[in-house]
Order: C-alpha cells, then sequence, then structure tokens
C-alpha cells in the first residue's frame, strides 16, 4: 500500500521574543505574568518584525525540513500551506514559498482551516500523494496572527503569537510495518462561526479586520470535539489510545490539553507541549511542535504519533501517522 511517509520537519520564529511583562509593558495591556500563565501556560511568544512574513516564515521552515530530509527542493511536486494570514489575498503563499526555493512548476496553493489548518493540509497532500500527482510534498503551517490581535482586547491578545512549521512527505510503499500516515479525520461546523472569527475580509468590509473569540464557548466545543475526533481515527486506525506514543495537539492552551488528554486517558508525559514558549501559532502550532519534538529526539522511527486541531470555523480534525 502507497502510504505518505514524514522524512523531515522543520520549523521557523521571527527574530522579536516577547516575555509577558514585555508584552503588557509594550501594548499598555491590564494583565500580568501571573494572570497569563494560570489561565493560559503561556510565559512567551515570537511577533514577527519588519521583513518577516508569513511567506518568508513559512520558506525559513521549508528549508530546514528539506534538509533533515536530504531532499531538494527540485523534488517537490506539491506545496500545500495552511494560513489564516496570508501575505496577500491572492496569490496563494504556497506559490511565494515555490518560487523562493526554485522547485517551479509542481502544485502549489493554500487551505484556510485557520488553526486546524495544517490537518487539513495534511489530509489533503497525503490523498493527493496516494493517488499520483506527486512523489514528495512540503506540507506547511505559518501565521503572523500578530497583525491581526486587537491589543486593547488583553483577553485573546496575550494568546497568540507568530511562527512556521513544515513536514516533507514521501509516497512509499507501506509493506508490512503499516508505516506513515495511518488515517486522518476532518470536521466543520459553521454553525459556530461567531464564536472565533475576524471581523474583517476583503468582500465583506474590504479591511483585514481583528481576531474575536469567545473563549469559554470555545475551550468547552474544543473539548468535546477533539476527544471525538480522536476516537474516530483510533476506530477507524484500530489503535489503541494505551498504543500512541505521543500527542503533537494544536496548542490553544494549557488547559485544552489537560483537559483532553484527560478525557482520553492519556497521560500529559505522552503530551508534546510548546504552547509555554509559542504560544498559540493556528496553523502553525502543530508542525512547530512537531519539530521541536523531532529536533530534541523526543519522536522516533517507529513511533505512533496523533495530531490534533481545532479552530474557527468551527473546524477540527486529527491524524495518526507511524514515523
Amino acid at each position: 500500500m502507497i502510504r505518505s511517509h514524514v522524512i523531515g520537519s522543520g520549523s521557523a520564529l521571527p527574530a522579536r521574543r516577547l516575555t509577558n511583562e514585555e508584552l503588557a509593558a509594550e501594548y499598555n495591556l491590564d494583565t500580568s505574568d501571573e494572570w497569563i500563565v494560570e489561565r493560559t501556560g503561556i510565559t512567551q511568544r515570537y511577533f514577527a518584525g519588519e521583513g518577516e512574513t508569513t511567506a518568508t516564515l513559512a520558506t525559513a521552515a521549508a528549508r530546514k525540513a528539506l534538509e533533515m530530509a536530504g531532499a531538494d527542493a527540485s523534488e517537490i511536486g506539491l506545496i500545500v500551506l495552511a494560513t489564516a494570514t496570508p501575505d496577500n489575498t491572492f496569490p496563494a503563499t504556497a506559490t511565494q514559498v515555490q518560487q523562493a526555493l526554485g522547485c517551479n512548476g509542481g502544485i502549489a496553493f493554500d487551505v484556510a482551516a485557520v488553526c486546524t489548518g495544517f490537518l487539513y493540509a495534511i489530509g489533503v497532500a497525503d490523498s493527493m500523494l496516494r493517488i499520483g500527482h506527486a512523489k514528495k510534498a512540503l506540507v506547511i503551517g505559518a501565521e503572523t496572527f500578530s497583525r491581526i490581535l486587537d491589543f486593547e482586547d488583553r483577553t485573546t491578545c496575550v494568546l497568540f503569537g507568530d511562527g512556521a512549521g513544515a513536514l516533507v512527505l514521501e509516497a512509499r510503499e507501506s509493506g508490512e510495518a503499516q508505516t506513515g500516515v495511518l488515517g486522518t479525520k476532518l470536521h466543520a461546523d459553521g454553525a459556530h462561526c461567531d464564536l472565533l472569527h475576524v471581523d474583517g475580509g476583503p468582500s465583506s468590509t474590504g479591511t483585514v479586520g481583528k481576531l474575536r473569540m469567545k473563549g469559554r464557548e470555545v475551550f468547552r466545543h474544543a473539548v468535546v470535539n477533539l476527544s471525538s475526533v480522536l476516537k474516530e481515527v483510533l476506530e477507524e486506525t484500530g489503535v489503541s489510545a494505551a498504543e500512541i506514543d505521543w500527542v503533537v495537539p494544536h496548542q490553544a492552551n494549557a488547559r485544552i490539553l489537560d483537559a483532553t488528554a484527560r478525557k482520553l486517558g492519556l497521560p500529559m508525559e505522552k503530551v508534546v507541549v510548546t504552547v509555554d514558549r509559542h504560544a498559540n501559532t493556528s496553523a502553525a502550532s502543530v508542525p512547530l511542535a512537531f519539530d521541536t519534538a523531532m529536533r530534541d529526539g523526543r519522536l522516533k522511527a517507529g513511533d505512533l504519533v496523533m495530531l490534533e486541531a481545532m479552530g474557527g470555523g468551527f473546524t477540527w480534525g486529527a491524524s495518526l501517522l507511524r514515523l
């Protein structure tokens, strides 16, 4: 059976790091490090500066992923880039990354599913690789959420950061080992779009808009939806929760990570957590966390790894892979 195998990962962060104290001081926020840490687990985040965009961060992450994979950009026939903060309304940011890498001529497009975007991108790329549209693909999540935050709203602006992460996928025979992407489940429910959205856009207002969120309601939906979709993937693949070596979740906040793990009976020792260092980087959070765990040696060949996320829309999904 042909499956999509992860052969490399990479990530990139802006140069500017902001601690909670620095964020509060710079934007005159009525908050504190203690308040933010207690409610979210976040201690710092990175904000893009001059010359740093979603495309430049995505390209840097892609280069690192290609280096780990030992692959040349010319081998990439497909780029799927997940973002809610593209450089331009069009063309797709993926085409800018393609041009920067010098692998023009293949398939390149963006997907928009906010924080679940990387899971959607994995699902699309996996399907396209398995039916032969390309041999190798770059799947990227990249965001510059700092540019759509309302810094007069302390309940949202403290939660988010900027960054990018990328995986290189290769279509290979899975064989008896059953490696690669084993199963993916994706969902959406537009009935709750008002709970997490941006109040602008080229068609509705002609403006970029700012992020708006009703945190308590989002939290409630997140725990239920994430535990449900994780169970779906386990049932589809015939794997038990106890067999999972690592969960790499969307890094929304520490409370959601803990609540989801408890609902599935998973110890937090199996959950990759980077929200304290990166904050919520939307579509970039899963690949950022994945690359962090790859490079510090936690993720190893043969490991069963579950990826999961939920975002505005609502959208949510999960993907199980064996390295």
